[in-house]
């Protein structure tokens, strides 16, 4: 008896985030970690000119939420940026966004664990001066911060596999209220500075020039990045095309209206008159606020501050953890990460080994990275290349969509235009200026291409080859015009041919060339028309009248050529066509003929072939056998053809696999566990697996062939001069009495 089953399919998560939930998604991530950890910094750069840097990085981050807001309000599905290019772009351009997205992520929660780590020393440090009248040294080794930024870590690692939160939480809301309390004091001790001391204590306003300015932008844009993390979750998000958008501004919003008049406060009451802020924060940029705060409101403004950067270094930290294990699910469901990295907790509906993949990774990070700075400008550098091509993805998407998305770009396509050239202009600035930072980047980008193409490419180009075939509207967002040839020469075959064809290329987004070819005839052209004329009229006659009952709206060519065989392969690479169907009657036979092996080796494009008997339609074809064994290599074309036909009707797909019958049940669970992870690769929902054991693979393939309705057999391109078809492919075409399908995809 043959093994069989089905295996498990992916699960979506729950959509359970509201507006509130959403927005404090984002909120948690922007507000307070950057600024408290990083606003000194910029500070140190360019003096009161920070001011001006993070306002500029707010018009940039503002013009990315809106790309961000479109694209998630089109796709409201988990994966951010990553799941905008997989829609627009090409497989290996989504992974690579992707990647960097999953990687800016980590890098970001690095940069907030190492923050948290840092205020936490300063609370000990200030506690143990309070106790004692001294810190102890130990607390200032590398080994503590560590330590602290790893407890934070395994902290919230632990209750984000407990439960699927996003964000809005308390301690989210407990830090905005500090900043609150902070501004009003802050603006109390303004009231009574003289115009004569704020003046002067914001000048020189730019204390290092245009270059200052703009390395101070490099180092803190990440200060303002969050916003995306809504798109990241964006699958769990109620409502989405309205929600994300809203929870995107306001959360931006939020963080503009107290990173501003915060910055103000420290650059002119947050220093002793006469001092320059800049000045003030070369010594310990990160604690800097701190000590501001503690100048104009004494020592309940120290704190605040403390306590502040501890809940918004934590709160971030959650939120990149959050939207990092997001992307690595979805990436993983998508075959572009290891398959394990996809599963969700049947009780908790959270991605467990998602999260600990990305805690591991942070991890890793955390030991390599020295200080915040470093983290901080590699974190900015890997987020502003992901926004640029978010924005170029918008610009594709609005020019390829037939209708426009629930939420659009005000001034499109100045919007996306002018912000991706900011954050292109920006990240080169970045790496140049901070050449760890860049090679950090490049690093992890050289890194995950090696792992995408030794690892991933198979697999991931036969999800999306099936994503792309069941919906067509991704070939239309991604620009793809497929072109499908179909020699006819048999006016009984041109229906099935016609609907298989209908399948392969969807009529709204590509085009499908009849193709017959006439003999010339060898007395000349006077007289009545020949009969090879007549019969080629008839041949593209039924041919599109059969097109017409299957709504397809073909193209119709008729050529004169001595050599059929060599005409075909002339008018496929004339026309550039990604694929090829033939109709073959003797299957066997033909396939063993010089020509078409010559033509099969010789063709730049995918190549179907289709033997049916007589009244065969594709329509009625509801169980699907896919033979695998030998060399493989056809997945692509297999889950492109599979989804192509799913499309428009319930099939069964059964993949089956021989063993021999002295098969051991360790090699035959093996090989099933193995059928099933390519059945929901390339037939995800109807596909299952099935092993087959005796010693004759080609009579026990054929034997099962006749229970089905259609057999897709995979052919191996061997090379210009070797034979196209192997020995088994022609027995089980001679010996099946049912319809073969056999694909061989472009080498």
């Amino acid at each position: 008896m043959p093994a069989s089953s089905n295996g498990p399919e992916n699960r979506s998560l729950e959509r359970h985030i509201g507006l509130l939930g959403a927005t404090g998604v984002g909120v948690g991530a922007i507000v307070g970690g950057g600024i408290l950890v990083l606003g000194g910094v910029a500070l140190a750069q360019t003096g009161p000119g920070a001011i001006v840097a993070f306002a500029v990085n707010g018009v940039v981050a503002t013009l990315t939420a809106l790309s961000f807001a479109e694209l998630s309000s089109k796709f409201p599905e988990s994966g951010g940026a990553y799941t905008f290019a997989k829609k627009v772009l090409s497989v290996r351009t989504a992974f690579a966004v992707g990647w960097v997205l999953w990687f800016a992520s980590i890098v970001a929660a690095v940069l907030y664990a190492l923050g948290f780590a840092t205020y936490a020393v300063l609370l000990l440090e200030s506690l143990a001066i309070a106790a004692t009248g001294a810190a102890p040294e130990w607390l200032q080794h590398r080994a503590v911060f560590l330590v602290l930024a790893t407890g934070a870590t395994g902290v919230y690692t632990v209750g984000l596999i407990r439960k699927a939160a996003g964000g809005g939480n308390l301690d989210t809301m407990g830090k905005v209220i500090v900043f609150a309390v902070l501004i009003v004091f802050g603006v109390l001790a303004l009231t009574k500075s003289s115009p004569d001391t704020i003046a002067q204590s914001l000048t020189p306003f730019f204390t290092s020039g245009a270059g200052g300015l703009v390395t101070a932008m490099g180092f803190t844009f990440i200060a303002l990045q969050g916003f995306d993390l809504i798109a990241a979750v964006g699958g769990e998000v109620k409502n989405p095309q309205k929600t994300i958008p809203r929870a995107m501004l306001l959360s931006l919003g939020a963080a503009l209206i107290i990173y501003l008049p915060l910055l103000f406060l420290v650059s002119t009451v947050g220093v002793a008159p006469g001092e320059s802020v800049a000045d003030a924060a070369a010594g310990q940029p990160e604690t800097l606020i701190a000590r501001a705060a503690e100048r104009f409101m004494g020592w309940p403004g120290f704190w605040l501050v403390v306590i502040a950067a501890i809940l918004s270094t934590l709160t971030a930290l959650k939120a990149n953890l959050f939207a990092a294990s997001r992307v690595a699910l979805t990436m993983a469901q998508d075959r572009t990460l290891p398959g394990a990295l996809g599963q969700i907790h049947e009780e908790r509906q959270t991605p467990g080994i998602a999260i600990y993949a990305t805690v591991l990774a942070l991890l890793a990070i955390l030991f390599v990275l020295p200080d915040v700075a470093a983290a901080g400008a590699a974190a900015s550098l890997i987020f502003l290349i992901s926004f640029a091509l978010a924005h170029w993805t918008a610009l594709l998407t609005r020019k390829r969509s037939r209708t426009p998305p629930p939420f659009c770009v005000p001034l499109y396509p100045l919007v996306p235009v002018l912000g991706g050239v900011a954050c292109a202009a920006l990240a080169i600035f970045q790496a140049v200026t901070v050449p760890s930072a860049g090679l950090i980047a490049m690093v992890w980008l050289g890194l995950g291409g090696v792992l995408y193409m030794s690892v991933f490419a198979g697999r991931a180009q036969a999800v999306d080859a099936y994503a792309e075939a069941y919906d067509p509207a991704l070939m239309r967002l991604r620009g793809r015009n497929p072109l499908t040839l179909v020699p006819i020469a048999n006016p009984t075959h041109a229906a099935a041919m016609v609907g298989v064809a209908r399948a392969m290329t969807p009529a709204t987004v590509g085009r499908v060339i009849l193709l017959t070819v006439v003999r010339p005839p060898a007395e000349g052209w006077e007289g009545p028309p020949p009969e090879q004329l007549l019969s080629a009229q008839q041949v593209l006659h039924k041919a599109v009248m059969a097109s017409f009952k299957v709504q397809l709206a073909p193209e119709a060519l008729l050529t004169l050529a001595d050599d059929p065989w060599e005409e075909i392969g002339r008018v496929a690479r004339t026309h550039q066509c990604e694929s090829m169907l033939l109709g073959l009657n003797h299957l066997a036979e033909q396939l063993e003929s010089p020509h078409l092996e010559q033509l099969i080796s010789h063709l730049d494009c995918d190549v179907t072939i289709l033997r049916a008997p007589r009244g065969w339609r594709l329509a009625n074809a509801t169980q699907i056998l896919v033979p695998l064994g030998g060399r493989g290599g056809q997945d692509v074309l297999r889950a492109r053809l599979l989804g192509a036909m799913v499309r428009r009707a319930d099939r069964e797909a059964v993949f089956i696999r021989v063993l021999p019958t002295d098969a051991s049940d360790g090699d035959q669970t093996e090989a099933l566990e193995e059928l099933n992870r390519i059945a929901r690769r390339e037939a995800p929902g109807f596909g299952r697996a099935e092993i087959l054991l005796h010693d004759d693979p080609g009579e026990a393939i054929v034997m099962r062939a006749r229970e089905a309705d259609l057999t897709i057999l995979g052919v191996q391109r061997l090379g210009r001069r070797q034979k196209a078809f192997g020995r088994i492919s022609l027995r089980i075409a001679r010996d099946s009495t049912g319809a073969t399908i056999l694909v061989s995809r472009a080498g």
